[in-house]
């Protein structure tokens, strides 16, 4: 028998020699053919799972994931799907060190990201030059979606500029023209209170005054006098965390819920509603992307989710987290790859649709266009159960939430409408 030479220009001819040589010129690699890189796709969880904001993300988030893995069915392009943790401890050099580690050592295909958004802007840096996706469940800075866009990431759940514009904008609508912000004095509070204003200004409102206190503030009072003596309408308590509950407890007491003042805040979770009593916080109105009592679907979702995580009812973030995780493993399924850039275009390409959000399609910028709730909280006479704190008062839509993209200065973006 006449033997056969294994070289390509002895048994490729015709059509087939063509397509080779278009391979090699086109610069197809042997992983992108490949299509799964090492057969497994690996998804990383990386938030603060013993801190300040494990509560809101932590191993409820690790659980949503897992969730979100196994409805989908356990793999994915006939690969296996595997899920590991990191706790970033908000830290930036933490967080980067354990992304540098998964990338570059544990063939980790994608991030799931949250808490502090120093570490998710260092950690999206690095995975911009790794060209890996970057889904964001939990970190605020609108400048993750701005100025430090990458193509590969994704914000899925708030920043820090829609809250404030849902809030003031839902409440202006209710006739509320002014305002005095009780303000925790670092980075978080001061860019939040200046979106706020800008919101407040412009809808022909007017901020009559503001305090900033300390992180960490345990005696409110002189703040809350303040605010009373102001006779604003609004007041809004612009932190978070053990200053939140602290303030809003002491407002109570004080009475500054009464006389139709409202109280509101930015970015407030169950688990902080539940940590000041809705004996408190009853009657405080603020916007919120996912409420697990909102909808039939979120509802049977959320129990599966409780009776998995000890009886706790998933806040925003990880409900974020599970529509990140499944939304990239089916946007895997269809292109039949992991690579960052295609399975990421395919996310942008395909409208999300789950128990949280339906039809949702994600901007060029990597922003998620969600709604988001104008919520109330309960009185305890009203609550039923202890997860039974708010009345849906309205639906916010996307364009009264998010930041324009012509707006954004996203540098791959550019000024487009």
């Amino acid at each position: 028998m006449k033997k056969t030479s294994k070289h390509p220009r002895h048994y490729l001819s015709g059509l087939g020699r063509t397509v080779f040589f278009a391979l090699l010129v086109g610069g197809i690699s042997a992983n992108a053919l490949a299509q799964i890189s090492d057969n497994v796709v690996r998804i990383g969880v990386l938030n603060d799972q013993s801190g300040p904001y494990a509560g809101e993300l932590g191993p409820g988030a690790v659980v949503a994931a897992k969730m979100a893995i196994e409805d989908f069915g356990g793999k994915v392009a006939g690969k296996p799907i595997e899920l590991v943790v990191g706790n970033d401890q908000n830290k930036p050099d933490v967080g980067l060190n354990i992304a540098r580690k998964w990338i570059e050592s544990d063939g980790v295909d994608a991030i799931i990201g949250g808490s502090a958004s120093s570490v998710a802007l260092a950690v999206q840096d690095f995975l911009r030059e790794k060209k890996k996706p970057l889904l964001i469940a939990g970190s605020g800075s609108a400048d993750l979606t701005g100025k430090a866009c990458s193509p590969t990431s994704i914000q899925f759940v708030y920043d820090s500029y829609s809250f404030p514009k849902a809030v003031v904008g839902s409440l202006s609508k209710q006739g509320v023209k002014t305002w005095f912000f009780i303000t925790v004095d670092y980075s978080f509070g001061k860019t939040m209170q200046a979106e706020a204003t800008h919101f407040i200004e412009q809808s022909g409102g007017k901020v009559i005054g503001s305090v900033r206190h300390p992180l960490g503030t345990s005696d409110f009072s002189s703040y809350i006098l303040q605010a009373q003596a102001s006779g604003a309408q609004a007041i809004a308590f612009v932190n978070a965390g053990a200053d939140f509950v602290n303030g809003i407890k002491q407002a109570r007491e004080y009475g500054l819920n009464k006389n139709g003042r409202i109280l509101t805040s930015f970015g407030v979770t169950t688990n902080m509603v539940l940590g000041v009593g809705l004996a408190s916080a009853q009657g405080m109105q603020f916007a919120d992307p996912f409420y697990w009592d909102a909808t039939a679907e979120g509802r049977t979702w959320s129990k599966r989710f409780m009776e998995r995580f000890n009886g706790q009812a998933p806040t925003f973030q990880q409900a974020g987290t599970y529509s990140a995780v499944l939304h990239y493993l089916k946007a895997v399924e269809a292109s039949k790859s992991d690579d960052g850039p295609t399975v990421v275009a395919k996310m942008k390409l395909t409208p999300i649709n789950d128990f949280a959000m339906k039809n949702v399609h994600i901007r060029e910028d990597g922003q998620t266009m969600r709604p988001m709730y104008l919520v109330q909280v309960k009185t305890p006479a009203e609550s039923t159960s202890k997860y039974d704190l708010y009345t849906i008062k309205g639906i916010i839509p996307p364009e009264q939430v998010w930041r324009p993209l012509s707006e954004g200065e996203c540098p791959f973006v550019g000024k487009k409408s």
